[in-house]
């Protein structure tokens, strides 16, 4: 399409772009060097970030007490951004405040919201952030002028659109509008305007969904026939897999449209699909930019594409619920199909991705664009099953290869498809556009899928145009304000090195790093006990560190115990706890003697061994179901994770308990590691506090480990602040029960760190090898898990890092990678690599494999 010059820009900002001085200064920035360009500059943008799910909460009138706390936060968030930005909060803004107070108060007298009222409400996130913007600009001198949304974009009439649909999820006309550009022109030449909202044809407020401020900057672009659409967003442009979870993800410089959209849809969050249909009607380009770092050059969405075949991203989307529907004689039902969709839409729901076959129809519904509740669900089961068997499944997590012309490159996934050979895959589909191939799985598969395929398909090539540089070399040289705090082995750069003296490799543990650790745990007031699961790292002198900080121990082995007891002779043996899974009968009655702390893990250690827990003191393990981590491997709870007695089985433990004369004072649930949710510790521990309400001489509740550590620099750390809150209503509710925790890598990871001389340097076309003396022998993690470890040049660990290599082991075998794409500054053989956060699980799970000797273990 040929387009004609326009005298418009559009910018749109999310809510986390528009919520702190900074980056609204570099908006500032931003629209001055667009009007350099000579363009008159439309700025749409949202609420800020956590206001709408604020606005949302306010009209739940289940929650009317605490109405009052989330008005206080709103008015709060707004006073304090205007204070930072120097201009008073205003009388819109005062006037909208008192407004939300009014119908918040008849909300809570009435027990009921109304669509045009939630509308209403939740529209006032967006009209007060862009009152305080387009003043802020103001007062640095820029011509900005405000203007109301709802007075430009007017929702179109759906037939078949519900009433909610109609208000909450509308949809404008996006035809170029000479009318609005007039109106437009006659205004300052910077206009502030909102995203998410609309009006109807009678002038009511509606919204255009959540996501739908991009939609809204997509409108206004399609309606000004702008230059182009910029998206300034929170991350710099799209990229090959969500960057947060994979740092080698590269960042995607030029899309076409379809592939934007294939990726958007596909489970990406820098985009909404929506937003891509107006602007590619009138071929307008879309960029995508980061908003606190507006150097980096973003992504470029257009009608030009290269047609090569290459899979672009990797995407997951997780929350899906598969719908099997499955019946001998459908082969030859005429209309099945037909029948079968038309109960669908009944009841609303909006089918993704159909598999068929001769007997079996699977389709897959998506959370962002369904209501997945159980009532719906079970309505929906209800009138399918007059005409078929129908299964739900899930939850479940697509898995998507995005790209051009897949179907060409079929016989290069090879490789990729090997990942699958151990998973349940429910569905496939291959796109009729030939742009992305899909697997449906069980959800906490997603993620480790992802890992694995991006690291297997995305290589750029030798004059590569779409793959560009990494999460972390568009990073890793930022500013130090970012990193949360510098790790302790910066500061004893030279130590390490003089420590590591002439060994090839070696591990050093920080003992003050442990026993800081270890402090900040048991300020927790509400953990009654702290066990260190010394299978992290058993190495005596870190077990010392950690009971001198008055840390008790939870041991898996005999080995364990009897290093433990060896080690602390004086140590209570019940102050240990002792927690195998499938151990032998002996291993447990020798355990027993010991006076230690026994927690029984099987129904049948109860059943089929009573004489061992006569007149015992025991804790169970519990399953609860629900297993939570970075990693499949380190979920361990869930129908497919091998510890613990369901909770079905409690009934019967209990009988046999009985009859044997065992005791249980304890219950005991483990999770899974890496977790960074707080809450998780609070649900596991309201969980157990209900169960243990079954038997009457529990004391004591462990809510297991698995307290997360952050990787990667720009990780945030786990708030132990709002855990001990969590934690402090928890025990008040049950002043009965102890709260007990057992923490491994939390007290340790951080304090460890393995050093390896490079040996060998190597170049394979594009791909660069720096080889170090220890590989999977002294570190398995990342070959068991695909975890990730910061690695740095510590002989030149103040040179900038330019060079992007894979760091390889010496083991004979294809997985002895440490990590790949890293950023180095020009590395020479003899260096000293120093990999961090390897005080836990490194040493503990080495080998011999090779016949090669793991690292040994030092301590500062």
């Amino acid at each position: 399409m040929t387009r004609t010059a326009s005298e418009w820009i559009v910018l749109k900002f999310g809510g986390t772009s528009v919520s702190s001085v900074a980056n609204w200064r570099n908006i500032a920035q931003v629209t001055l060097a667009r009007r350099a360009e000579g363009a008159r500059v439309l700025i749409v943008h949202s609420a800020l970030s956590g206001i709408t799910d604020r606005l949302e909460r306010l009209l739940d009138v289940a929650r009317a007490e605490a109405q009052e706390e989330d008005l206080r936060e709103i008015e709060a968030r707004h006073r304090r951004l205007a204070a930072d930005l120097g201009i008073p909060l205003g009388q819109a803004c005062e006037r909208w405040l008192a407004e939300l107070r009014q119908i918040a108060a008849g909300v809570a007298l009435i027990g009921e919201v109304s669509e045009r009222t939630r509308a209403r409400v939740m529209s006032a996130g967006e009209l007060m952030a862009t009152d305080l913007g387009a003043r802020f600009l103001a007062v640095q001198g820029i011509e900005a002028e405000w203007a109301d949304a709802r007075t430009m974009l007017t929702a179109e009439e759906r037939a078949n659109a519900s009433a909610k649909a109609s208000v909450l999820s509308a949809v404008c006309s996006f035809a170029p509008d000479h009318v609005l550009e007039q109106r437009l022109r006659a205004m300052a030449p910077i206009v502030v305007t909102q995203g998410f909202i609309a009006s109807d044809s009678e002038g009511s407020t509606v919204l255009l969904g959540r996501g739908g401020s991009d939609t809204s900057g997509a409108y206004f672009a399609a309606k000004l026939r702008a230059r182009r659409l910029e998206i300034w967003t929170d991350v710099p442009g799209m990229f090959s897999a969500n960057p947060r979870q994979v740092p080698t993800a590269r960042l995607l410089r030029a899309l076409h449209y379809d592939e934007a959209q294939e990726i958007a849809t596909s489970g990406a969050k820098v985009l909404h699909p929506r937003c891509i249909l107006p602007v590619r009607q009138y071929g307008i380009p879309l960029h995508v930019y980061a908003t606190q770092a507006p150097e980096l050059e973003g992504t470029v969405l257009s009608a030009d594409g290269d047609g090569t075949a290459q899979v672009k991203a990797v995407c997951t989307k997780k929350g899906i619920t598969l719908i099997s529907l499955e019946s001998p004689g459908m082969w030859h039902q005429v209309g099945f199909l037909a029948d079968a969709f038309q109960v669908f839409k009944a009841h609303g729901m909006s089918v993704d991705l159909v598999s068929t076959s001769e007997t079996n129809v699977t389709v897959s519904l998506d959370p962002a664009a369904n209501t997945l509740d159980s009532a719906l669900l079970g309505a929906l089961v209800s009138d399918l099953s007059r005409l078929c068997r129908v299964q739900v499944i899930g939850p479940c997590a697509s898995v998507s290869l995005v790209g051009r012309n897949i179907r060409a490159i079929l016989h290069q996934l090879g490789g990729a498809f090997e990942f699958f050979a151990e998973q349940k895959i429910y569905l496939v589909s291959q796109a009729a556009n030939d742009l992305n191939f899909t697997f449906v799985v069980d959800e906490n598969q997603g993620d480790r899928l992802v890992d694995q395929l991006h690291e297997l398909l995305i290589r750029p090539a030798a004059g590569e145009r779409v793959l560009g540089p990494t999460w972390e070399q568009l990073f890793r040289n930022a500013p130090a304000s970012a990193v949360p705090q510098e790790p302790w082995w910066r500061a004893r750069r030279e130590q390490l090195l003089e420590t590591l003296g002439a060994r090839e490799s070696a591990y050093v543990y920080h003992l003050e790093s442990v026993r800081a650790a270890a402090r900040a745990l048991r300020s927790i007031d509400s953990l009654a006990r702290v066990h260190y699961a010394i299978k992290a790292n058993p190495h005596p002198d870190v077990l010392r560190a950690v009971a001198a900080e008055g840390v008790d121990f939870e041991c898996v082995s005999r080995g364990e115990l009897e290093r433990v007891l060896g080690l602390f002779p004086a140590l209570e043996p019940a102050r240990v706890l002792y927690t195998p899974n499938f151990a032998s009968r002996e291993e447990y009655r020798w355990a027993l003697e010991r006076g230690v702390q026994v927690t029984v893990d099987s129904l049948y250690a109860l059943t089929e061994w009573g004489e061992l827990w006569r007149d015992r003191d025991i804790f169970v393990r519990i399953d609860t179901g629900v297993g939570a981590g970075h990693h499949h491997h380190v979920r361990t709870a869930g129908a497919h994770a091998k510890f613990g007695v369901p909770v079905g089985d409690l009934e019967q433990l209990a009988r046999e308990a009985k009859r044997h004369g065992a005791r249980i004072v304890g219950l005991h649930s483990h999770v899974g590691s890496g977790i960074f949710e707080v809450a998780t510790w609070e649900h596991t521990a309201r969980q157990l506090a209900d169960l243990a309400q079954r038997f009457e001489s529990v004391r004591a509740i462990d809510i297991g480990g698995g307290l997360g550590v952050p990787e990667r620099p720009d990780q945030r750390g786990l708030d132990l602040g709002k855990l001990a809150t969590l934690l402090a209503a928890v025990r008040a509710e049950h002043p009965g029960l102890e709260i007990w925790m057992e923490p491994g890598r939390f007290l340790t990871a951080s304090a460890g760190a393995l050093l390896a001389r490079v040996t060998q340097l190597k170049h394979k076309g594009s791909v660069r090898y720096v080889g170090i003396a220890t590989g999977m022998n002294s570190l398995l993690r990342p070959a068991l898990y695909g975890s990730y470890h910061e690695i740095v040049n510590l002989t030149r660990l103040d040179e900038p890092a330019g060079d992007l290599v894979n760091i390889v082991g010496p083991i004979c075998e294809s997985a002895d990678v440490l990590g790949h794409d890293r950023l180095l500054p020009a590395t020479r053989e003899g260096d000293v690599l120093l990999i961090a956060n390897a005080g836990a699980y490194g040493h503990s799970m080495s080998s011999r494999y090779n016949l090669r000797e793991p690292a040994e273990e030092l301590v500062l």
